[in-house]
């Protein structure tokens, strides 16, 4: 409001005030709301959880199959009603978060500013720091508490309710069985609700993720944790029904088992064997070792999701339709994104073996510092896809983003010879008829939060480990320049800690530029470098000085095409329109197969509905949704060329961007005073954050760490033990995450 006071002025007091008048109205109004959305949202989320959690009672079991019986006769039949109760509170709750993403716009970054009196907070207090859940905050703690309080009191209320309604008259082998069958139904059940969750953290670009300001590679976890839960009550619930039908001698004739009429077991078999093969290729052990046999058996996911339909048939296959139904938007999204052939401005080798990747993008795509792409490279592999960080800033350029790469692996390998190669048929090509050196990429994303943190501590503290330092860059140079251009940004002490194996990777940091992105920064920012080279005792050249040679590679595409905004965080009326248009086409190609088909011709079979099921909701996103995506491609390319036409000139953005990262010896001194290298140590994080507190004192300190898991978790581990006994004037700390692990 006073950044635009001296230009009100000129409109006379008169206009001002009415002006003011008219904008506080406005503001008013949109948080009002904003209000009422929230609101909304909460109560059907609440009344949506406590459903779940209430079902395994008697009195939600009688009202289950009243509700049955009363709609047995209706068009949509039980499946309509099932589906309004169990699968349309978290559809209306997408809806809901689109309008309040629009609503919101970018007042959101000004609303969840840190609070000027340092105080804890549920997210970035670590709790647990060593374990099987890595580092957990508070709430996600909290989070896990209430699902193992949830698993608990179903099962015990499942197995007082069985043994109550036994008959003392049955033989106790009878009861046995009897009472396994009953058993593994209700925790089939359970399985069922947890799979509603199951699909909602992976759904990369979902509204929902962006709503609650959690991003894709943070969310991963959750659906690790999901996944664990699910695959152990599965595959107990079939276990019972194993025991029991062995018991009784008649395993084979169950097993193999395909009613009509009630579940049909062997497409049950068929998706728990799937469910199987991914759980076991995601434990740790197998997936570190061969990660392409996880990636691959992960896709199992289709005949899970399509036999499970088999095996409960449309009603019971409700409970968990929602989820499922929103994943099914995005992953359709992410298929038409990534069939878009992205330019690669230009690729570079640095000699410390790391890659740096610059990508068209369009002006309108939107992204964060702290955000990940998904890569693939056509001449490497068609299949695969890897995640990387985003390393340069939004505010860098219009009309491009950048990701270093660190060559570990043999894709990367290839990668890096792949440019190498390039790079000599570029250099030795004689003439101008010759063909052109190229790579052709796919993209998907970007994806991250969906306002910048990073940008809302006036203090942070960035600890990196190897190309971990690769998002800090971008954080780095997107809060310059938000200071230069006067943007809201309250960071002013910041303090970067990397640890390196050895000094042939320092050359990472010369890829920015400070002084040229904001003169005289050190006027403005308290910014301090630690870097701990870890595996050398001394250094091999001299003391302090960044070596910065670059075997740079030009490799154009000739369709000069950025990658699609589709994806991430894509236009919000577009994704409502979307997410509406399938909703809606699934609710009508429901009731079109209901009246014209299931109900005239009398269809029962349970199994032979839930495909229709199914099938209706694979089509209307198909149909109804690709209808929104195509008209969003037009709508897209037509203002892609329009921003094109205004601006122009790529070839002048690309210019910008190579003198960002040009290398001047002003840079290297720049750099020298404000980096201290220490070589053959590890970083003292007990140290550096009582230092911190000594010389920051009684402020909110963001601490965001990209690196292994050991990393965090030494981070993690001394900022819980620095906050339980902080004194009253030393910093708050806040553990915040930035690493992608799969």
């Amino acid at each position: 409001m006073d950044n635009k006071q001296p230009l009100l002025l000129s409109q006379g007091s008169g206009g001002h005030v009415n002006y003011y008048v008219n904008l506080r109205k406005t503001s008013l109004s949109v948080t009002f709301a904003k209000w009422i959305l929230k609101i909304a949202m909460w109560v059907l989320f609440i009344s949506w959880v406590a459903l779940m959690f209430l079902f395994p009672s008697d009195f939600m079991q009688k009202l289950f199959n009243k509700s049955i019986q009363a709609t047995q006769g209706t068009v949509f039949g039980i499946t309509g009603s099932l589906f309004l109760v169990f699968s349309s509170p978290i559809l209306t709750i997408a809806l809901l978060s689109i309008a309040f993403l629009i609503i919101s716009g970018e007042e959101q970054l000004h609303e969840n500013k840190t609070s000027k009196c340092p105080s804890f907070r549920l997210w970035t207090f670590p709790v647990l720091v060593d374990g099987p859940f890595g580092v957990v905050s508070a709430a996600e703690f909290i989070g896990i508490l209430l699902f193992v309080v949830y698993v608990f009191w179903a099962v015990y209320s499942y197995i007082t309710s069985i043994l109550s309604s036994m008959s003392d008259q049955l033989t106790f082998k009878v009861k046995s069985c009897l009472f396994l069958e009953i058993l593994g139904l209700r925790l089939g059940s359970i399985g069922m609700f947890c799979l509603a969750l199951l699909f909602l953290p992976v759904a990369r670009g979902s509204v929902l993720l962006r709503l609650i300001n959690i991003p894709f590679e943070h969310a991963t976890r959750y659906h690790v944790w999901l996944g664990h839960l699910t695959m152990m009550l599965f595959t107990i619930h079939g276990l019972c029904y194993v025991v029991a039908w062995t018991v009784e001698g008649r395993l084979l004739h169950e097993m193999l088992d395909w009613k009509d009429i009630g579940v049909a077991n062997l497409p049950g078999l068929i998706s728990l064997i799937a469910g199987l093969l991914m759980w076991f290729t995601s434990l740790p052990p197998v997936r570190k070792l061969n990660f392409e046999l996880f990636f691959y058996t992960h896709q199992l996911y289709v005949i899970f999701v399509v036999f499970l339909a088999l095996h409960v048939g449309d009603f019971i296959f409700t409970m968990a339709a929602g989820g499922i139904f929103i994943f099914i938007l995005d992953r359709f999204l992410r298929f038409c994104q990534s069939r878009r052939v992205v330019d690669i401005i230009s690729a570079k080798c640095l000699p410390c073996g790391t890659v740096e990747l610059v990508l068209a993008k369009p002006k309108c795509l939107r992204y964060n510092a702290l955000s990940f792409i998904f890569l693939q490279v056509r001449e490497l592999s068609w299949l695969q896809w890897h995640p990387f960080s985003v390393s340069s800033s939004p505010l860098d350029g219009k009309y491009h983003i950048a990701v270093l790469i660190k060559v570990l692996g043999k894709w990367t390998e290839k990668l890096r010879g792949n440019i190498l190669e390039n790079s000599e048929v570029e250099h030795q090509r004689e003439l101008p008829w010759t063909p052109r050196a190229k790579i052709t990429a796919s993209v998907e994303g970007p994806y991250g939060h969906e306002i910048p943190y990073h940008l809302m501590y006036g203090n942070l503290i960035l600890v990196a480990g190897g190309i971990g330092i690769s998002p800090f860059l971008a954080v780095l140079s997107d809060i310059l320049h938000c200071v230069r251009e006067g943007r809201p940004c309250t960071p002013r002490n910041i303090l970067i800690v990397w640890a390196v194996k050895r000094s042939d990777e320092l050359p990472l940091l010369s890829t920015i530029d400070m002084e040229s992105i904001c003169p005289s920064f050190s006027n403005k920012l308290n910014i301090e470098i630690r870097i701990y080279v870890t595996r050398e005792s001394e250094p091999p050249l001299e003391e302090g000085k960044v070596q910065n040679t670059l075997d740079f590679s030009l490799c154009p595409t000739s369709n000069r095409c950025g990658m699609s905004v589709l994806v991430g965080t894509g236009h919000n009326v577009w994704s409502g329109l979307y997410i509406i248009s399938s909703t809606v086409g699934f609710v009508i190609l429901m009731g079109l197969l209901d009246i014209f088909y299931i109900n005239p011709f009398r269809i029962s079979s349970w199994w032979y509905k839930g495909l229709l099921f199914i099938a209706c909701m694979v089509f209307s996103v198909f149909i109804f949704g690709g209808l929104v995506v195509g008209l969003w491609h037009l709508w897209e390319r037509r203002i892609s060329e329009k921003e094109q036409f205004e601006d122009a000139k790529l070839n002048a953005d690309k210019a910008g961007h190579g003198e960002t990262v040009a290398h001047k010896d002003s840079h290297q001194k720049v750099l020298a005073k404000l980096t201290g290298i220490r070589y053959g140590a590890r970083p003292n994080f007990k140290e550096i954050f009582e230092s911190v507190s000594k010389n920051w004192g009684h402020v909110d300190v963001g601490v965001i760490v990209c690196g292994p898991p050991t990393l965090q978790s030494s981070v993690a581990k001394e900022i819980r033990s620095h906050n339980l006994r902080r004194q009253f004037d030393h910093p708050i700390f806040h553990f915040n995450s930035h690493s992608f692990d799969l």
